[in-house]
């Protein structure tokens, strides 16, 4: 479906998320062009312009800058004629996107603890999550139980799942021939409370206790807030040898950490559908997950292992049967790759994507078409 339309997009989100850039570069890809606005200024390959607005993340300054939020859109519609509106991130993002003053059409995306965790910690950020919402004319999130949650708050929009998507192009599987001999493990998430890295560590120190002879390895992707309390855990425990620190990684690294793995981890405490355990699943990796919503919408039996949220004593018992199992365990990888490659290549995602913009942007079809006959 094409628009005469043009498809000129001012978006309010993170510009330092990797989420971000690849949306806009998706945008950019397809013939559109964009804006981006947010409080943590950084290249966005693709945009037109990146406009730092309140820099920092303190909770008061989502609401503080919404005067300059309104100014600054304003600017912009004079000067860039966006076509469309899209807030990234329903809480912060999402707020400045409904309340920019700016009577296009408005599409919200929730990215997981903005609509599953934030609202529930206080009764303001579900009124904002509330009013926002109700503000959209389309709204997609990367889950069913967010939009399920989403349905809650009654909005008008229609709600969609679009998923961030796996690039299927760069995250291949490995022929398991040139793989290395040793059981190694990877973990794709930051370093942060939610992702319970300190349950991985425990777990795989305990899955080397009982098979010294696997030569295992784990891999920890991703950095963040814990590192120096995770270190000094490897150090006691004495694992200092086995597990590997990658920290942040660019996709060409972390592809290479995935394809010399056998199994992926992502035990987080809440999420909504993980890009890395879509990309693992495109690397053909078994994925062992927490029992989440958005985790048993794609993992089953045939593609790995559903865990209870930290507890260790089932994730080492996931780590062993995969390990000893492994002719089984060899049939989760084509399972998992041919699940991405059907229901969530990022290309796919995207394309789905742009025909939800190009369908709110016929009503601008039509007041043009409407004005060339006119002048005719």
């Amino acid at each position: 479906m094409s628009s005469t339309c043009p498809t000129r997009i001012l978006f309010f989100a993170d510009a330092a998320s990797v989420h971000t850039r690849r949306w806009v570069q998706a945008v950019a890809d397809r013939g559109g062009e964009a804006v981006v606005i947010t409080r943590q200024p950084a290249e966005v390959p693709g945009a037109k312009e990146v406009i730092a607005i309140r820099p920092g993340a303190d909770k008061l300054g989502w609401f503080q800058a919404l005067p300059e939020v309104r100014r600054v859109s304003r600017e912009v519609m004079a000067r860039f004629q966006p076509t469309l509106v899209h807030g990234h991130y329903v809480t912060s993002y999402g707020l400045w996107a409904a309340a920019c003053g700016l009577a296009l059409p408005k599409v919200l995306t929730a990215w997981g603890s903005d609509i599953l965790v934030t609202p529930r910690e206080s009764r303001l950020m579900r009124l904002v999550v509330a009013w926002s919402l109700r503000r959209a004319d389309l709204i997609t999130a990367d889950s069913m139980d967010m939009i399920d949650e989403i349905a809650q708050y009654h909005p008008s929009a229609p709600c969609h799942q679009i998923l961030w998507g796996a690039d299927t192009d760069l995250f291949t599987p490995l022929d398991a021939s040139h793989k290395p001999d040793s059981f190694d493990i990877v973990s794709l998430r930051s370093w942060e409370p939610n992702y319970n890295i300190d349950v991985i560590v425990n777990a795989f120190a305990r899955f080397v206790a009982d098979r010294p002879d696997a030569a295992a390895r784990l891999h920890l992707l991703g950095g963040g807030s814990l590192q120096g309390d995770i270190e000094q855990q490897v150090k006691h425990l004495g694992l200092v040898d086995q597990v590997v620190f990658h920290g942040r990684v660019g996709d060409r690294a972390m592809v290479e950490a995935i394809q010399q793995s056998r199994v992926s981890v992502s035990v987080p405490t809440s999420d909504a559908t993980s890009v890395s355990v879509l990309e693992s699943m495109a690397c053909g990796l078994p994925i062992v997950a927490s029992d989440l919503p958005a985790n048993r919408q794609w993992i089953d039996e045939r593609g790995g292992c559903i865990v209870p949220v930290r507890d260790a004593d089932a994730l080492t018992q996931a780590m062993l049967r995969l390990h000893d199992h492994p002719e089984q365990t060899a049939q989760m990888g084509p399972h998992n790759r041919d699940r991405i490659e059907r229901d969530a290549s990022r290309r796919g995602q995207m394309d789905a994507m742009w025909r939800h913009y190009q369908k709110l942007l016929q009503p601008c079809d039509l007041r043009m078409q409407r004005k060339r006959a006119v002048s005719g």
